[in-house]
């Protein structure tokens, strides 16, 4: 728990119990149903919370912001963020029951009244969100045509509408083909050796008034 409020030091009383019961839960709850690898349990607040954390590094989003988290598994970065926003509201998904059971257990732990959970394919969402995010659970362009649609044209953030992505390695062949992507270090950040290849990836949402969304992300289409 040292770790997060040394990164983030104007965290409420009601906010730091939040975090601290991180730990406890996850790890009731991950004997039970396995949502996070047993060998990273121990890292949790390394390897999830505070990699969650890193797009409040980029962003603070501003109160009555919506947020999708597509494939949130056992609640990341969503459950994180909707502790450090709690004006925020978050709409946790994922195509896997058991993993929704444990979110909406823990969110429900934490009192936490900003966060929604639901066990449903990205794509049969019928919601508009200012900002979808997500860890990873596909390449970036797949990704993107899962999405399409759910992003609302209106921004009133510092940062356009669009998507926040939390993904490692090196993306120069994935992200090629995008224009307007931009890639933040999250090392830049978090000094920990964890995240030397971790990154942001940021897609703002293509301008008002185009016509086919999926072409207006400005990659060719192979579908």
């Amino acid at each position: 728990m040292n770790i997060i409020r040394s990164n983030f030091s104007d965290l409420t009383d009601s906010q730091i119990k939040q975090y601290e019961s991180l730990m406890r839960l996850y790890k009731s709850w991950n004997n039970k149903i396995n949502v996070i690898s047993r060998k990273d349990i121990s890292d949790l607040n390394i390897r999830h919370v505070l990699h969650s954390l890193s797009i409040a590094k980029i962003i603070e989003f501003i109160p009555e912001t919506k947020i999708l988290d597509v494939g949130t598994g056992g609640g990341f970065p969503g459950i994180p963020l909707a502790i450090m926003f709690p004006e925020v509201s978050f709409h946790l998904t994922d195509s896997i029951g058991k993993k929704i059971k444990v979110v909406k257990a823990i969110s429900n732990e934490l009192g936490l009244k900003n966060v929604v959970a639901e066990q449903i394919r990205a794509q049969n969402v019928n919601q508009q969100y200012d900002f979808v995010i997500s860890r990873a659970v596909t390449n970036m362009t797949d990704f993107i045509k899962i999405v399409d649609g759910k992003v609302s044209t209106s921004s009133q953030n510092s940062l356009a509408n669009g998507i926040l992505y939390l993904k490692g390695g090196d993306l120069t062949n994935e992200l090629k083909q995008l224009k307007n992507v931009k890639t933040f270090n999250i090392s830049s950040y978090f000094n920990d050796i964890f995240f030397e290849s971790k990154k942001i990836v940021y897609l703002p949402m293509p301008c008002k008034g185009r016509g086919n969304q999926l072409a207006d992300w400005n990659f060719p289409l192979l579908i």
